[in-house]
């Protein structure tokens, strides 16, 4: 079992791990910014080392500072959290080099999976659908090409890419072009590689992941699937276990698609292979494999009574998993909504401040996963997530009647939130009925939503 783990990240991915770190007996180091000292990860760690200031290039994305506060600090391992560098190969190598243990995959898996296009590749050949698509472009002729056999839509998306960068849907020849250059550009921006491919678009399409995880020992199992189509520029909102959106037989292909493909790269620790629903065909497509534990992972939990973090040090310790598949079921129905420090009238614009009031809701069935509390300083530098707020009930209908008396508890001031959006989301006669898509907000929820105005 490890001793002491270093985590290379921040909010409220850092105190789940501080927690499943204290559950087993490890010790803990929080790496921080200098922006982050007072965060309740701060508070709960055993220590906690300042890796630099608060922009993320120079501390929670600078590899060296990260490896040697591990060093320094006599941890034995490194846990990445997800972001930041959780899914960067040379970190993940830089780590193992040092003579630490990397909380994850190997990094020659993260390579592999990390790269859009050689995993699509990949999966093809673990026997996995995928849509059609092409390997890189070199320029927009060649995407025009594409479409000549193919058609419109069409979706551009960043080999390195992820989290909806250097990604654009494209309906026509006109706005190809244009559509290629600000992809390739913006993936240059975000990842260094302004590599693009292209696939076909499915318009009416769900959003399907399967959470996998795998030991040293060559075992793998899976622990169900998340629906994950409630999106805003393919950012995920709103998750959900299971999911209501496929019948039995199409949970076991992806279920077993997923395992397959773990296996057939010999995956270690926890990881989530995502597959597109295409709602009118019924046929499920290989989108990415997700080489981190997931933001959603909670949904997962509630449902299967699993710690997947804890799972995963244990994995990374060198110890076989604790559950076979046989062992693994699911009972009842879990939702998550991500609460964001955004202004939803303004364009979802990130609302940084001063928490006056902080009061998450309790009781039965609910779980929030945060590193807020009143008087806390939510900082401009980083994502504006303030919290996971997870609800577990019997079934979806129960499920969603928690929520939305969980939104109506959770009490949040001093800055502009996501809420009063995910209150109407949850009122809404199609989100209630499961009639949504990946594109459901932008196309159908938001123009006909009238929120009153943010106060400042």
């Amino acid at each position: 079992m490890l001793k002491r783990v270093l985590i290379a990240n921040r909010g409220e991915i850092a105190v789940r791990v501080i927690r499943a770190c204290q559950s087993l007996g490890i010790e803990t180091v929080l790496a921080a910014s200098s922006a982050d000292r007072d965060t309740l990860g701060a508070q709960l760690a055993d220590r906690t080392v300042c890796v630099g200031p608060p922009p993320a290039p120079k501390s929670y994305l600078n590899m060296p500072a990260l490896v040697a506060a591990a060093v320094g600090t006599g941890c034995d391992a490194v846990h990445p959290g997800y972001g930041f560098l959780a899914e960067r190969a040379p970190f993940a190598r830089m780590v193992t080099e040092a003579g630490l243990t990397f909380v994850g995959p190997t990094a020659e898996v993260i390579d592999m999976m990390g790269d859009k296009v050689r995993s699509r590749a990949i999966a093809t050949a673990a026997g996995v659908p995928v849509t059609p698509g092409t390997d890189c472009i070199p320029s927009a002729d060649a995407a025009l090409a594409f479409t000549r056999v193919h058609g419109f839509p069409v979706l551009l998306k960043a080999s390195a890419g992820g989290g909806g960068r250097g990604m654009r849907l494209v309906h026509d020849d006109a706005a190809l072009p244009t559509a290629f250059d600000s992809a390739a550009n913006e993936a240059q921006a975000a990842f260094g590689d302004p590599s693009i491919f292209i696939e076909r678009y499915i318009e009416r399409a769900r959003h399907i992941e399967v959470q996998v995880m795998g030991d040293t020992h060559g075992n793998v199992v899976h622990y169900g699937e998340r629906d994950c189509s409630v999106q805003r520029r393919y950012q995920k909102l709103i998750e959900e276990a299971p999911s209501q959106s496929i019948d039995a037989v199409q949970r076991a292909r992806i279920t077993e698609a997923a395992v397959q493909l773990a296996r057939h790269v010999g995956y270690v620790g926890a990881g989530t292979v995502e597959f597109i629903l295409d709602v009118d065909s019924g046929e499920i497509y290989f989108l990415e494999m997700n080489t981190r534990i997931q933001v959603e992972h909670p949904v997962t939990e509630m449902v299967t009574g699993a710690d997947l973090v804890a799972e995963q040090l244990h994995v990374a310790g060198g110890a076989a998993l604790t559950r076979r598949q046989q062992d693994i079921t699911v009972s009842g129905h879990a939702i998550e909504c991500r609460i964001n420090a955004e202004a939803p009238t303004l364009g979802f614009r990130p609302w940084p401040g001063r928490l006056s009031a902080w009061q998450p809701p309790q009781g039965q069935g609910i779980r929030v996963d945060s590193h807020c509390y009143a008087g806390y300083l939510i900082p401009p530098y980083y994502d504006s997530m303030v919290g996971k707020l997870i609800v577990h009930a019997g079934d979806r209908t129960a499920a969603i009647a928690r929520m939305r008396a969980a939104l109506d508890a959770l009490v949040i001031e001093g800055v502009e939130t996501t809420v009063p959006f995910l209150r109407a989301v949850f009122d809404d006669e199609d989100f209630r009925a499961n009639a949504v898509r990946t594109r459901w907000v932008e196309e159908d929820f938001l123009p006909r939503w009238t929120p009153a105005q943010p106060s400042r």
